[in-house]
């Protein structure tokens, strides 16, 4: 089964790929993921490996899943090592000024169950959608506010700058 989804989010690629590459923070925005750990020495990159584990009604499915795919900022892809047979893709792509088109893609099977396996793919695709989908707008809020949060403190520095070049141009007390 194969179930996607996509967003902009109003920040540029890079920022983006800060959340995404970072596995501390996937437990904060990827909805129904119950585990994301390092499972090796490569917290990131390719060839870093996770435990996963997703909610999907009662059960908690997942594996182990190696990074097999990694084009800093643009493409990183993982794929099952054990568990459930998954693949799947982040995919940004910058749209505009600091806008940056997010896709989120995931395939998974359960390998050699026949016709219940194929039946429990089908009931449980609108669950996984949902998860993608609510993924990306928790991950959209934390990127915005991020990107709000870095832009405020530049204006602040720019500020201090600013005020810091102007006191220092009055006249000087001479007694």
């Amino acid at each position: 089964m194969r179930v996607q989804a996509n967003i902009v989010i109003a920040a540029p690629r890079e920022t983006v790929w800060e959340f995404i590459v970072d596995p501390a923070r996937y437990l904060h925005f990827m909805a129904g993921v119950t585990r994301w750990e390092v499972a090796g020495e490569e917290a990131t990159g390719l060839g870093a490996r996770y435990r996963t584990l997703m909610r999907v009604g009662s059960a908690e499915v997942g594996g182990l899943v190696e990074v097999v795919e990694w084009d800093e900022p643009c493409d990183l892809a993982w794929s099952s090592v054990t568990g459930v047979d998954q693949r799947g893709r982040w995919r940004l792509r910058s749209q505009g000024d600091d806008q940056t088109r997010v896709e989120l893609r995931l395939a998974y099977g359960v390998a050699g169950s026949g016709i219940l396996g194929w039946v429990a793919e089908q009931v449980a695709a609108p669950t996984v959608r949902g998860h993608l989908r609510r993924s990306l707008q928790q991950l959209k809020r934390q990127v915005e506010h991020e990107q709000l949060r870095r832009q405020a403190a530049a204006r602040r520095e720019q500020r201090d700058v600013t005020s810091a070049g102007t006191s220092g141009t009055g006249t000087t007390d001479r007694t």
